[in-house]
Formats: C-alpha cells, structure tokens, sequence
C-alpha cells in the first residue's frame, strides 16, 4: 500500500502541469479585485459574531444527545440544561446588539 501511494504521488507529480497563471496567483476577494491593503485593521465584530457562530454549533453538539437520553436525567440535569440554554441566549442577545 505505501509503494502504490508513493508511485501515485510520484506519477501526479511527474505528469502535472505546472505553469502558473496571473489570475491563480493573485489575491482572491469575493470574485473582485482587491481594493484595500491586507494588513489593514477590520471590525471586531466580525470575530465575536463567528466566535457566537460557534459557540451555537457546540450547542447543536450538547443538546441532541441531552435531548435523546432525557428520561434518564432526573430534574437536576433538566435545569442544568435549562441555565446552559439561557446562558447562550444571552450570548445571543450580546451579539445582536
């Protein structure tokens, strides 16, 4: 298996094109043309909204199982998962602001 995967990687190599265009090798931007320098400073916004975005993806992760087994759960886990939902609400609210 490594022989076959290095005779695969070798012929990929060998038989590549390798000549490089202008529009590969330059700046991607949403379809356009750059229009502003890279290293220029952007809203903070931007990462506390994706920050958010994956903070509510870990919270799909934690409540489907809850979810699934909650009848092996006494009241005490149902309020824990009560404060977790409220708790993201408020993050929730946070970012919308």
């Amino acid at each position: 298996a490594i022989v076959l995967a290095f005779i695969i990687m070798s012929m990929s190599y060998i038989f590549s094109i390798w000549a490089e265009e202008v529009e590969k090798a330059s700046t991607y931007e949403c379809g356009f043309d750059p229009f502003e320098d890279a290293r220029n400073a952007f809203d903070v916004r931007f990462y506390i909204i994706a920050m958010i975005f994956l903070i509510f993806d870990l919270e799909a992760i934690y409540i489907f199982p809850w979810c699934a087994s909650l009848c092996d759960y006494d009241l005490e886990g149902f309020w824990i998962m009560c404060d977790f939902i409220i708790e993201l609400f408020m993050a929730l609210v946070y970012a919308w602001k």
